[in-house]
C-alpha cells in the first residue's frame, strides 16, 4: 500500500510508504502577464459596450423565459412517451437527502443505487484526505469504516508505517507524533467537486471523484504553506453488509482549472477559515 494512493495530498514527499509527491517543496504558479490564456477572448471593459451587452442579455433571457412558460404541455407530449422522465445534467443533484447515519463520525448507510455509490465515494474521500489520518486512533477508525473488512486489515499496517514515518512527517513539517509546530495549524482537507459512475452492478461500482485539496501548515514561519491541488480518484466499491465500502482506488492529477490572479490570504485568515468553516455530508 502506498500512501501516494490516498486522496487529497499534494506536494510533499512521495515514496513507497509516503504519498506526497515531490520533495516537500510547495509549487507556486504565478499568473502569466505576457499572454492571454483565453486566446484574446477577453476584451477591454468599455462602460457603453458593457451596458449594451447587459441589456441584450436581459432581453434574450426574458424572451427565452416567456417561450418556455408559453409552451404548455406540447413539448412534453411531442416527445413520445409522456411517462419518460426528462434527462437532466449529469451534475444535477438527485434531490435525495444526505444520509442521516454515521459510523466513526463518517456518513454511512448509503442507498444501494448509483447515486448512493457516488455519495459514498465523496464522503469516504473526504475522510481519507483529512487530518484524522495522522492520528493513530482516528486513522484506524477511518480505515475500518471506509474499506471492506478484509482490505482494511490488509492495509492498516502499511498505513500505520507510512503515517508514522519520521522522515515523511519531517518533510511536511510535523513532529514524530504528527502534530504541527507551536503556533501553526496543520490543514489537510479535500472538497469534492463532482462524481461520476463508470460501472455499476448489484454488488459493485466504479466511481470517479473529482476534487480540490488544501494541504500544508498555516502560521508564522511555516515552511510548507497551505496550497491547492486538483485530483481525480477512481474508487472501486463493493456492496457489503448493507453499505458501500472501498476495495481499491487509483488517483491522477486534474482536471486543473486556470488559476486567477488573486492575492493569497494571510496565515491567520487561512487558519480562521479552516477552523470556522465546517465540512459537509455529501449526497448525489
Amino acid at each position: 500500500m502506498s500512501l501516494g494512493d490516498e486522496p487529497g495530498y499534494g506536494d510533499g514527499p512521495r515514496g513507497e510508504d509516503g504519498g506526497y509527491g515531490g520533495s516537500g517543496q510547495t509549487r507556486t504558479r504565478l499568473p502569466d502577464r505576457q499572454g492571454d490564456v483565453y486566446g484574446g477572448a477577453r476584451r477591454g471593459r468599455g462602460s457603453s459596450s458593457r451596458s449594451l451587452v447587459t441589456v441584450v442579455g436581459v432581453v434574450v433571457l426574458l424572451i427565452a423565459a416567456i417561450a418556455f412558460a408559453n409552451r404548455g404541455d406540447n413539448a412534453a407530449s411531442s416527445g413520445g412517451n409522456s411517462g419518460d422522465k426528462a434527462k437532466t445534467s449529469p451534475t444535477a443533484a438527485s434531490g435525495n437527502h444526505p444520509v442521516s447515519t454515521k459510523t466513526a463520525d463518517i456518513p454511512s448507510g448509503f442507498p444501494h443505487t448509483k447515486e448512493g455509490a457516488q455519495s459514498a465515494a465523496a464522503n469516504y474521500g473526504v475522510a481519507l484526505g483529512s487530518t484524522g489520518m495522522f492520528n493513530a486512533d482516528q486513522r484506524h477508525a477511518i480505515v475500518n469504516t471506509v474499506y471492506t473488512p478484509d482490505v482494511a486489515a490488509a492495509r492498516q499496517p502499511d498505513l500505520d508505517s507510512a503515517y508514522t514515518s519520521e522522515k515523511f512527517l519531517t518533510n511536511i513539517g510535523l513532529d514524530k507524533s504528527g502534530a504541527a509546530p507551536a503556533g501553526q495549524t496543520f490543514i489537510s482537507r479535500i472538497i469534492p467537486v463532482g462524481t461520476k459512475t463508470k460501472a455499476f452492478s448489484t454488488d459493485s461500482a466504479t466511481v470517479e471523484l473529482w476534487y480540490t485539496s488544501l494541504f500544508g501548515l498555516s502560521g508564522d514561519g511555516s515552511t510548507n504553506p497551505v496550497s491547492e491541488s486538483w485530483y481525480t480518484t477512481t474508487y472501486q466499491l463493493k456492496w457489503i453488509n448493507g453499505d458501500w465500502k472501498v476495495t481499491d482506488f487509483t488517483q491522477k492529477d486534474g482536471p486543473v482549472p486556470v488559476g486567477r490572479d488573486q492575492k493569497a490570504s494571510t496565515a491567520d485568515d487561512m487558519t480562521k477559515a479552516v477552523e470556522e468553516y465546517g465540512g459537509f455530508t455529501y449526497a448525489r
